[in-house]
């Protein structure tokens, strides 16, 4: 008997070791390895676990433990707890990071470890119902929203060079889809033992998120020659591609159209020589703009099938389904489809971005139309999985702008205040959600309309951008 009790611990430790020796090989392909970038994948990986479990114990408690009519206030309130941080994070920390580039690393661990210290005081709010498991949750989601703002900026300095930037970011984000699902199973697992144990687990995987955000490469701290990229601003030099030019070397031309020189060549792993200055993201391009604005909608309509979905199949289930098993099935589609996308994303070759984003925004507004007109559990699934691929690969084309459109000198800075951005616009589509009327054909009406608004608009932009000559594609 003992022989075979350690025969089964040898099995499974050789078990658990090919599976991390396989997805050490998959993180560091392509030589993400050497650049650094494989450790960032793993980290971002650890930080979307301990997020998952986190609201794993929250949902547990606002959501699922009291009636919908109270629910939807509590939720309501969180969502405006949630609002906070981004409000925040764009005016304040965003701008604080820029000005402190040389301690990332060690701003991407005080993330981790505040997280893993509200977490295990959260156990005794949950535990005694108390209203201070509100501010705790804000201060799990600044410091998470902080992380992500670094991460942003993180992810440009670590790119292989058999690798772009659009790749590379699709790799960590499609990281964190696997490790949150992965998390969500073993966080429904610790919730069966008790509600405070999710925030346990989420409590040990932030403190060795910690240590792997000390394991990152020096030059994540080195910000030589970077700039800070605004959403508005005074006009910068207009940036242009020669047809015989790389992606990564740009020409700048003054207001006549006159060339004045090529600009940097790309150094390794993003370090840049070029001198600070601050430029205003909106007037670098119209097609960033135009990309901001859609998936911008694309976003906000994720957050609003979170919370309208959420309530509604919750109170009036569809086809006959239990209300976990409708929610279960819509939500599940919302996941699969945005672990897709990003899949899709990873090697996607986006020779025209515009047009990408733009179909993205077109089959959104579509599925909900669909939805909208001819409203059942079928066409419900299908718009919540539309949404998730949509959103995905809208960011996807997002990421291909600002690396195309973007001077390098502040890309780092230009991913982030997007990034932020984005996630205001997934709180407002939540807060649409919550306020509406649990009435099906209402919301997918309301939504589909709003949709259909963004894309005349963006059709409107695209129609009127530009010719670009020699557009360079991205692998």
């Amino acid at each position: 008997m003992h022989r075979g009790a350690s025969a089964t611990a040898r099995g499974v430790g050789h078990a658990v070791h090919g599976t991390g020796r396989r997805i050490r090989r998959a993180t560091s392909a392509e030589g993400a390895g050497e650049s650094g970038l494989a450790k960032l994948i793993e980290l971002h990986a650890v930080n979307s676990a301990g997020d998952m479990m986190i609201t794993v114990a929250l949902a547990s408690t606002i959501f699922f433990s009291v009636p919908t009519g109270e629910a939807r206030g509590r939720v309501a309130l969180y969502l405006l707890i949630t609002m906070a941080p981004f409000v925040l994070l764009a005016p304040v920390i965003g701008p604080l990071l820029d000005r402190l580039p040389s301690g990332r690393r060690s701003a991407m661990a005080l993330s981790m470890l505040a997280r893993a210290a509200i977490a295990w005081m959260m156990t005794s709010s949950i535990a005694g119902g108390g209203l201070t498991v509100y501010p705790e949750a804000l201060g799990v989601l600044v410091a998470s929203k902080a992380y992500g703002v670094v991460r942003s900026v993180v992810v440009p300095r670590l790119v292989p060079e058999r690798v772009t930037l659009v790749k590379a970011n699709s790799r960590v984000t499609l990281a964190g889809l696997l490790a949150t699902g992965v998390a969500g199973a073993i966080g429904g697992g610790l919730h069966l033992i008790g509600p405070t144990w999710p925030l346990r687990g989420a409590f040990l995987v932030y403190l060795g998120g910690a240590f792997l955000a000390f394991s990152l490469p020096h030059q994540v701290d080195l910000a030589k020659g970077e700039a800070r990229a605004l959403l508005h601003g005074p006009a910068p030099e207009r940036v242009s591609l020669r047809k015989d030019e790389p992606a990564d070397v740009t020409t700048t031309t003054g207001p006549t159209g006159a060339e004045t020189g090529p600009g940097p060549e790309r150094p390794p792993h993003g370090a840049s020589t070029a001198p600070a200055a601050r430029v205003g993201l909106r007037t670098v391009g119209p097609a960033v703009v135009l990309a901001l604005s859609a998936e911008g909608t694309l976003r906000g309509l994720s957050g609003f099938l979170t919370f309208f979905l959420a309530f509604l199949l919750r109170e009036h289930p569809l086809a006959g389904l239990h209300p976990t098993a409708a929610l279960g099935i819509a939500a599940g589609a919302l996941g699969i489809g945005n672990a897709l996308g990003t899949a899709l994303g990873s090697w996607l070759r986006s020779r025209a971005p515009e047009i990408l984003v733009t179909l993205m925004l077109t089959a959104a507004a579509g599925a909900a139309l669909a939805a909208a007109l001819a409203y059942s559990m079928l066409t419900v699934t299908v718009l919540a999985g539309t949404a998730g691929i949509a959103q995905s690969l809208g960011k996807v084309a997002l990421d291909a702008l600002i690396q195309r459109d973007v001077p390098e000198r502040v890309r780092t800075s230009a991913f982030a205040r997007s990034e932020t951005l984005m996630q205001l616009t997934w709180v407002a589509g939540g807060g649409l959600g919550i306020v509406l009327p649990l009435v099906g054909p209402v919301g997918m009406g309301t939504a589909a309309g709003i949709l259909l608004l963004s894309l005349a608009f963006t059709l409107r932009g695209l129609i009127r951008l530009p010719a670009r000559v020699g557009r360079p594609h991205l692998a």
